[in-house]
């Protein structure tokens, strides 16, 4: 227990106790392919890749996976190969909609000797059997995920292929997240990514296509001491849209600060001001395992328009305690548009519910 405690300090603000290595974060035209790799001497950073998929009789799933780094304060020089200069983080997860039922897992473990590993350069991450890369070119990127978690009953083996441009939040990828410049991330997304591959529950494989969503984020400090956590969507439209939009919430339920995009096919990415997004929570759905009170469905109001998101599972609560230290919110749901037609689907992330958030 003291190790993994010691183990989750590392996800704990930079502060007065932390070594700093300046800035990293600051407006810089991003570069790829050295960007979609490790940034070690940020903070913290994860890959996160979220999804909807269904067999060929139609049954279908959510899929969550995330791997985090996170810069300890040992110093990056300290000659012991056993010195945890870096932790590595993973959660993952699918939602079975037929069966009304989330599976999830996660892992953590210290940088090196071929265990865990984000490595720099391009994106290459892995914790034991647990992997995340991609290859090809930048504008044409194929990200492989594998992982199988016997505690959960599931595995999967995606490759996740790119069909549009990068799209970088923000200002040119340096997304603001409070109103102190240094509340801030680089941060870009690859959606409608083209799914394929295979998903296991209990064993028994099945052959799935859909659709997906990437996010890399890095950051040295990215809340706020007056934000408790946020809410996220991204979600892909069915016309080939693609809409993020954010909010970090104060304690009392009011957004300190807010941003998002969309981008229409073949357009420009739209930004969106810290004044121009709007979430109003709707129907709630209350966790028996933490007693959160989530909002399962939001009214999301943006220069794009009127939308309306919904979980389409509301028991889609992680409870990360044991790698990260939190409890959240992150499932697959849809969207509608201002005519309550179904529109597209993505995935719906709240934080901070069970307790505020320390990042």
């Amino acid at each position: 227990m003291r190790r993994r405690a010691w183990l989750l300090g590392a996800m704990l603000p930079a502060g007065l106790s932390h070594r700093a290595l300046g800035n990293e974060i600051r407006p810089r035209p991003l570069g790829f392919p050295a960007d979609f790799g490790a940034h070690p001497n940020a903070r913290t950073e994860w890959w996160y890749a979220t999804g909807a998929v269904e067999t060929e009789d139609l049954q279908k799933f959510g899929f969550q996976v995330t791997f985090f780094r996170s810069r300890t304060d040992v110093p990056r020089d300290h000659p012991s190969r056993f010195a945890a200069k870096q932790i590595v983080f993973a959660h993952a997860a699918v939602t079975d909609l037929a069966g009304k039922r989330l599976r999830h897992d996660q892992r953590v473990a210290r940088a090196g000797f071929d265990v865990a590993d984000a490595l720099e350069g391009d994106t290459r991450v892995l914790l034991r059997d647990w992997r995340f890369w991609r290859e090809g070119r930048p504008d044409r990127s194929l990200y492989h995920a594998r992982l199988r978690s016997d505690n959960a009953g599931f595995a999967f083996e995606f490759v996740l292929a790119a069909t549009q441009p990068l799209l970088l939040q923000g200002e040119g990828g340096y997304s603001r997240k409070g109103p102190d410049p240094a509340h801030a991330s680089h941060y870009y997304s690859e959606p409608q990514l083209q799914v394929s591959g295979s998903l296991a529950l209990d064993g028994i494989a099945r052959a799935v296509r859909g659709m997906a969503w990437l996010d890399h984020e890095w950051s040295d400090a990215y809340l706020a001491a007056d934000a408790v956590g946020w809410d996220w969507i991204g979600m892909n439209l069915f016309d080939g849209s693609a809409l993020t939009a954010f909010r970090m919430r104060r304690r009392d339920g009011s957004a300190l600060w807010a941003g998002g995009s969309y981008r229409g096919p073949g357009q420009a990415v739209r930004n969106f001001g810290v004044d121009e997004v709007r979430f109003t929570p709707g129907r709630t759905w209350r966790s028996a395992t933490s007693q959160a009170l989530y909002p399962v469905e939001w009214a999301i109001d943006v220069p794009a328009g009127h939308f309306r998101v919904r979980a389409l599972l509301d028991a889609q609560e992680i409870d990360s305690r044991a790698s990260t230290g939190a409890i959240y919110w992150e499932g697959l749901s849809e969207v509608l548009d201002a005519q309550d037609r179904v529109v597209g689907r993505g995935y719906l992330e709240m934080t901070g519910y069970a307790a505020p958030l320390r990042m």
